[in-house]
């Protein structure tokens, strides 16, 4: 998905957080465990971990859910065993998609991701599929109103950001794998939180979606993955018109 269309879709997103609330925390819950498992439960010296309690913060998700996470994924409390799996797969209209999946049974899951995909007029595909169409990288998306494009530059490129993208309404910053936590604390030293802020897969070429049916199938199709119990993030290699967005909504 462009970044253009991943603000609009952020504020989408935003629009039904209460509705999701309890998906939200879910997903929060299997990112803690997993960032706890990998790197300890100390923020502090876990930068994964910190950027997942930000995201908790931001969805006010209770401090007791938060604490119970972190010590399943230390090991501290007894809990089921996650994995990290990534399925590849097209939408309508030869979009591609990267499926970020959290879960402790991939047979569900993979059956549930399949199930959604067929009956929305799309496919799985198998490892590799689609992955040459994206990059791992940092992404930052940053309301206009927060800062302006001067201070941003500063703060993140001497950070190690590669690239500030300017639209209307805000700003998508965006840097390499390894340079996601020290961007991520400059903005925080800063004061700017992001409105979304992740390792994602960036999209490198752009299927355009231009008729309005399509468009929405695509979305459609984007909710209902998102909408599954182990689905942490889609990724998309699309962009479609503000105009199809809203009319969408």
């Amino acid at each position: 998905m462009s970044g253009h269309s991943k603000w609009a879709t952020t504020k989408r997103h935003k629009a039904a957080v209460d509705a999701k609330r309890g998906k939200i925390f879910s997903v929060i819950s299997k990112e803690l465990i997993l960032a706890a498992r990998a790197g300890g439960g100390d923020p502090d010296m876990n930068p994964r971990l910190r950027t997942v309690l930000q995201k908790a913060k931001a969805a006010n998700m209770p401090s007791d859910n938060v604490k119970r996470a972190i010590q399943k994924g230390t090991g501290e409390l007894p809990g089921v065993t996650i994995e990290e799996v990534i399925y590849e797969g097209y939408a309508p209209g030869g979009v591609a998609l990267m499926i970020d999946v959290a879960t402790d049974n991939t047979n569900r899951s993979v059956s549930e991701v399949r199930s959604t995909l067929t009956k929305a007029g799309g496919n799985l595909g198998g490892s590799g599929a689609v992955a040459f169409n994206f990059t791992r990288a940092g992404q930052f998306m940053i309301a206009s109103e927060k800062t302006d494009e001067e201070s941003l530059m500063e703060i993140v490129l001497d950070a190690g950001a590669e690239d500030i993208l300017v639209e209307e309404d805000h700003f998508e910053v965006r840097s390499g794998v390894a340079d996601y936590e020290t961007v991520s604390r400059a903005l925080e030293d800063a004061g700017i939180e992001p409105d979304s802020s992740e390792l994602a897969y960036i999209p490198e070429n752009l299927v355009p979606v231009s008729d309005p049916d399509e468009a929405k199938k695509v979305l459609r199709l984007v909710d209902q993955l998102e909408e599954l119990e182990d689905v942490q993030n889609v990724y998309a290699n699309f962009d479609i018109d503000d105009v199809i967005l809203e009319a969408s909504d």
